[in-house]
């Protein structure tokens, strides 16, 4: 964070900006009390913030020149117990923008000045109440909109995490310095550090940091949403499908083919996970340029999506027509793309046994999207995949992309030692890549950072966190 000054006394609205019944102002630094005493007269007359107990609550007006601004409730919290291990304040004053404004002026009149995004959790982490990998999990707490999003995100702010990737910089650091060591005394040679027991110890953390870079798939996509692309043929019913999905009319549907020329995203949560789901153009050759610029967005966003539903007409598709369909399409996306195959409008075959033409084909369903059947057979098969029983409540999740990175520099130093104990390099060279290994967990927790890198995590927090 650029021209960052941690001595100051920083101020900030700490609820969302606008109009609501109560809003809270967060003062923190080292003159946050004698700030909060220049403005606040307590109803106690005799009451003193600065000698009051920590922690505790006291009602009053906030005044300017003799005039009331608003009647308001202090809460008091001395540092190091408190969010950012600072004295800190937190006015609750009543939701005007006018009076919120007020108050924050003469804040800064006495004394205060603005704080940066996020400037309040930084101060947290610099001060020794959280490690940098927690302070992140307090972002994506906030951002959390599902409940399975707001469970990862409450874990890795309490510690489950950064306790993990602290345990392993252990055992390391255990090592590292007995390699260390025997560089002091490299004109003796000496061993220190069992190169066998190294050996087992880097076994054990790879396997270990291999797990948590295999879980970012999953967190990922629960910190952001997993879109799934509702794929097929015009008139298909794709857009009805979507509605189904979204138990509301948001798609138009029609009888004409090419309704829909471009994409509709619309999200739910189903078991604590957020699904997007998107309605695209159907699939077919067309010489209409402005649906031919829908279907190439279909394609693009399959290209996108861990998912796709490909939807197709039951009453008029025959097996051999589909599966010529499959095969083209999965030689259109990723390979490590799922698809799964979904016969809608089955209400309108008037006798069916469907496994007799569209058998073996993998993750296949049946449903009718206009009366709804079948659609809480294909919510909880997605459910299946990706819900909140996927989730080992002992098992730490990846959902930070910094993480994984570090996590797979960490993994290349890690086999860059285990090569050179196998072929006898000298321990200069080993604990060079120790070193290395070190550096990347310790980026992830904060042991090791820098300017920058605080400046990027922190500048994407709101200001009053």
């Amino acid at each position: 964070m650029k021209n960052f000054n941690g001595t100051d006394t920083i101020v900030a609205l700490a609820t969302a900006p606008g109009m609501a019944a109560i809003a809270i102002i967060r003062l923190s630094g080292s003159d946050a009390i004698s700030i909060a005493e220049k403005i606040f007269s307590p109803k106690k007359k005799s009451m003193k913030l600065s000698t009051a107990k920590s922690h505790t609550l006291h009602f009053g007006t906030i005044e300017e020149n003799g005039k009331l601004i608003d009647e308001v409730l202090v809460s008091l919290m001395k540092g190091p117990h408190s969010y950012t291990g600072e004295d800190s304040i937190e006015i609750s004053c009543h939701g005007s923008q006018y009076i919120q404004q007020k108050i924050i002026a003469l804040c800064l009149s006495s004394g205060a000045r603005l704080a940066g995004p996020g400037e309040f959790t930084m101060r947290a982490f610099l001060n020794g109440k959280m490690d940098l990998s927690q302070a992140e999990a307090v972002a994506d707490l906030i951002a959390a909109d599902s409940s399975t999003a707001h469970r990862l995100a409450l874990k890795q702010m309490r510690g489950g995490f950064s306790n993990e990737i602290k345990e392993l910089r252990k055992q390391l650091i255990h090592f590292a310095s007995l390699i260390e060591l025997e560089l002091d005394f490299s004109e003796e040679d000496v061993e220190f550090a069992s190169r066998e027991q190294l050996k087992e110890v880097i076994v054990k953390l790879n396997k270990v940091i291999e797990e948590l870079i295999s879980s970012f798939e999953l967190g990922n996509v629960i910190r952001k949403g997993i879109p799934v692309v509702i794929a097929g043929k015009p008139n298909a019913g794709k857009s009805t499908l979507l509605n189904a999905f979204l138990n509301e009319e948001r798609a138009i549907v029609s009888e004409m083919e090419g309704t829909t020329r471009d994409t509709i995203e619309e999200e739910i949560t189903l078991d604590g996970i957020k699904f997007r789901f998107i309605d695209t153009a159907g699939l077919r050759e067309t010489h209409d340029a402005i649906e031919k610029i829908g279907v190439s967005k279909a394609f693009e966003k399959m290209n996108e999506s861990p998912l796709i539903i490909y939807l197709f007409d039951a009453a008029v598709m025959n097996g051999k027509d589909l599966r010529t369909d499959l095969v083209k399409l999965k030689k259109d996306v990723p390979g490590d793309v799922r698809i799964i195959t979904v016969g809608n409008k089955i209400d309108a075959v008037s006798q069916y046994n469907l496994d007799n033409d569209f058998g073996n084909i993998p993750d296949l369903f049946y449903i009718s999207a206009r009366e709804k059947i079948n659609i809480d057979t294909l919510k909880n098969f997605l459910i299946s995949l990706y819900g909140s029983g996927k989730i080992d409540a002992n098992n730490s999740i990846v959902t930070n992309v910094r993480h994984m990175d570090a996590l797979k520099k960490t993994k290349e130093a890690l086999s860059h030692v285990y090569k050179g104990l196998q072929t006898g390099i000298t321990q200069d060279f080993i604990a060079a890549d120790l070193r290395q290994a070190l550096h990347h967990l310790g980026e992830i927790t904060g042991e090791i950072s820098t300017e920058d890198l605080l400046e990027n995590i922190f500048s994407k927090f709101c200001i009053g966190k």
